[in-house]
């Protein structure tokens, strides 16, 4: 793609104005608790190797689509993890170890949570074991094994290998970490979502401009509830939030339209993986269905152009490594800016401070270079 004339096709695919919104920070504080979100940025902040991540400009961008500013928080160098997900999974096997050595970890992953709870165990010399899907790439698995992890495969998809993952773990008194909650299991997910909302924490020092919308990718809707905790506790002012999925999973979308907890049928898994979720997590679904103003969909049409475009410099000054689950908020702000009708129904004006969340980079390496090389076709 030599130039960004190209963008002016890119459309999103479904656009929900939520009718229930009233974001109240003591709600939202309700939910994922201020002490929670304080003891997490005290703990990982205090972590060897642990920095703030870049929060760049998608400088050519905004020019582009006539913004005042495009912020991309840059994910890929979150510790050696290359995903925001290093700051949930590994801060709740640190609480709920509580220093005791003889425990077992498991946890059943699509990739990137399970990566951070087997690090996060073998910070603390703990026994680990992850399962996975059958759809779970190889090199994902061996990231997982780097850190001493046994790495169970289950036939089937993502919830398969979750009850798989609760049938043994019940059976050998494992300690289960996962990042999705129930209404019987909220601690571990709320300690999750809590390591999340670091990214707001960092956000809130880098930049003077008061954000005015922030773009947030939601599979079972665990970082984009971190994110609207971090925003209840250390943003001035409230942005509008508009949570972004994929078409062929949007169960956020459909939940909030339907104004209760919806599981839909995915009939083709999205090439974002990570996102491609059939119901939502029950913390997140309490705290977005009130404080997300609007849910998009995108479809997977433009996830390697993307890809291909952060890589090549054509959004900013400097190369972004960003992956599938990384592109899906500026596709969607593209599509938006595109049609005249949404950008007055989001307030998508020339003096808006936009936020995207670039959540990972090339977390799997086989995959991402595959995008990069389709995308620049």
């Amino acid at each position: 793609m030599k130039s960004l004339k190209n963008l002016k096709n890119w459309k999103y695919q479904k656009l929900l104005k939520n009718n229930h919104y009233n974001f109240k920070r003591n709600y939202v504080l309700k939910h994922l608790p201020s002490a929670f979100i304080t003891n997490a940025y005290k703990s990982i902040s205090s972590w060897k190797n642990y920095k703030v991540t870049p929060l760049l400009s998608l400088d050519k961008l905004k020019k582009n689509l006539k913004f005042n500013n495009i912020f991309y928080k840059d994910e890929s160098k979150r510790f050696h993890l290359k995903s925001f997900k290093a700051l949930g999974g590994a801060y709740a096997v640190e609480r709920i170890s509580k220093g005791k050595k003889n425990i077992v970890i498991s946890s059943a992953t699509a990739g990137n949570h399970g990566r951070s709870v087997a690090w996060g165990a073998k910070r603390l010399n703990l026994k680990c074991k992850i399962f996975v899907s059958q759809y779970v790439s190889q090199t994902r698995v061996r990231e997982i094994e780097k850190f001493g992890a046994e790495v169970i495969r289950v036939k089937g998809n993502y919830e398969n290998s979750l009850e798989e993952c609760k049938r043994l773990s019940k059976k050998n008194n494992w300690q289960i970490v996962q990042d999705v909650s129930t209404k019987n299991y909220k601690y571990i997910p709320q300690l999750t979502m809590a390591g999340y909302s670091i990214i707001i924490k960092e956000i809130s020092k880098q930049t003077n401009h008061y954000i005015t919308h922030i773009f947030v990718q939601a599979g079972v809707g665990g970082l984009a509830a971190g994110v609207v905790a971090g925003v209840a506790k250390y943003f001035k002012k409230i942005p509008k939030i508009i949570v972004v999925e994929p078409d062929r999973a949007d169960c956020v979308l459909q939940s909030i339209k339907t104004n209760k907890l919806k599981k839909i049928r995915i009939k083709k898994e999205s090439i974002m993986g990570g996102m491609s979720c059939n119901e939502m997590s029950f913390v997140p679904w309490q705290i977005l269905k009130k404080t997300s103003d609007y849910c998009v969909s995108v479809t997977d049409n433009n996830v390697a152009k993307m890809t291909a475009m952060l890589k090549d410099k054509k959004l900013s000054k400097v190369s972004i490594t960003g992956s599938e689950c990384a592109t899906p908020g500026v596709i969607a702000l593209i599509g938006l800016a595109n049609n005249l009708k949404a950008r007055k129904l989001l307030d998508l004006k020339e003096d808006s401070n936009i936020l995207v969340i670039g959540c990972e980079g090339n977390a799997d390496v086989k995959f991402y270079k595959q995008l990069l090389s389709k995308g620049r076709k």
